[in-house]
């Protein structure tokens, strides 16, 4: 198991650098936004948003499948996986996320829900809005809390 938990923790941290170039991403789609009448970086800034969430679900998935040894797989599967990452599992593994980043992490879900069906042009710019301006918060909360889990896993894969 020590060779799974060096495992794990490499495809969180590498995870976890692909989530910061998105958020950067995001950030820079989003002020051309503001900057321009053009709704196509409205729509880009959607998609990131959705594929910030896809990111971390991929990594929520690898924990839940490699460590807990337990997917979801009822139809409301996103949102139970997500609920998984915030119990704690005795002898396997603590808590990975707390309550509050539990729900902004589940304003994601939902918006990632949403961009996979309706057509763009009905999107909601005011829900993006505010889904961009949290995101360099919860995307701090997130790398704290994924790399504090990645950290045990390297001390449990060490000895």
């Amino acid at each position: 198991m020590n060779g799974e938990y060096l495992t794990v923790s490499a495809h969180i941290r590498r995870g976890l650098a692909e989530l910061k170039i998105i958020v950067e991403r995001t950030e820079s789609i989003w002020q051309q936004s503001l900057r321009s009448s053009d709704d196509y970086y409205v729509d880009a800034a959607a998609l990131n948003l959705h594929s910030y969430y896809a990111g971390a679900e991929r990594i929520f998935e690898m924990i839940a499948t490699r460590i807990d040894r337990s997917l979801p797989d009822s139809a409301h599967w996103h949102k139970e996986l997500l609920e998984q990452m915030t119990l704690e599992i005795p002898g396997v593994r603590p808590a990975i996320l707390d309550l509050q980043l539990w729900k902004r992490l589940d304003d994601y879900r939902g918006f990632r829900h949403v961009v996979r069906n309706i057509y763009t042009y009905n999107l909601d710019g005011d829900r993006i809005a505010f889904l961009v301006k949290n995101l360099p918060e919860t995307a701090a909360q997130m790398e704290q809390a994924l790399s504090a889990f990645a950290d045990l896993l390297e001390q449990l894969g060490a000895a």
